[in-house]
């Protein structure tokens, strides 16, 4: 009889993987506590490990983003002022 494959949460990985950085146990005890593979909890720590920087950078990049965003609105702004003063002065407003 063939084992169904298991598909672990997101969290779940996280939280063995930090179990797995940590070193207060062996991967062979981590396994056998969270009930995986040993070959999983190493390649759950390595994507955590390589993946940490993209993690605290995405909001860096996103407060980028947003700034220009918000620099173009000004821009756009300050544009349509300019048009309803002049339309105004122009109309007797």
């Amino acid at each position: 009889m063939k084992n169904k494959r298991r598909k672990h949460s997101p969290a779940f990985k996280a939280k063995v993987a930090l179990a797995a950085i940590k070193n207060e146990e062996t991967t062979a005890q981590l396994a056998k506590r969270f009930d995986v593979h040993p070959t999983m909890i190493s390649a759950w720590k390595k994507a955590l490990l390589d993946n940490a920087e993209e993690i605290f950078g995405q909001h860096q990049r996103s407060r980028k983003k947003n700034d220009a965003t918000v620099d173009e609105l000004h821009r756009h702004i300050g544009q349509l002022k300019v048009e309803n003063d002049f339309l105004s002065r122009k109309l007797g407003f």
